[in-house]
């Protein structure tokens, strides 16, 4: 029987709807997912675990998802370089280079294309296996 390598994955959105989908597709994935519905409660998980990923959306209540990227990049550290996908529904319209200045590796749109984010996902976690 072969072991399996979870890769572990914070999940920052606060629409329950969409928590739940990303848990389901991510699960395929071997993901062991973490949920947080506020950026707040994203940098407190943060602290307490390591994540081989963060898919944030970008309007948490509490700290924006934004807020919270620029507060995990500030770590001077490895924990500080976790790969980040960043999400959003309108995003204030905002520019697209807003989100990578704050720090996100990569950007979608919702809604969300499943296959990209799977195709994602597997990038920033090959190293996790």
């Amino acid at each position: 029987m072969t072991e399996v390598n979870y890769k572990n994955v914070l999940v920052a959105e606060d629409s329950s709807v969409i928590q739940n989908l990303l848990k389901k597709i991510l699960l395929f994935e071997n993901c062991k997912i973490t949920s947080a519905k506020d950026g707040q409660s994203v940098l407190d998980k943060y602290e307490k675990d390591d994540y081989d990923l963060i898919i944030m959306d970008f309007n948490l209540p509490v700290m924006s998802g934004l807020e919270a990227t620029r507060k995990i990049r500030s770590i001077k550290n490895k924990k500080g370089k976790v790969p980040i996908i960043g999400i959003s529904g309108n995003a204030k319209n905002l520019p697209e280079s807003t989100f990578f200045e704050a720090g996100v590796n990569e950007y979608m749109q919702k809604p969300l294309d499943y296959d990209k984010l799977i195709e994602l996902v597997k990038k920033y976690t090959a190293s996790a296996e």
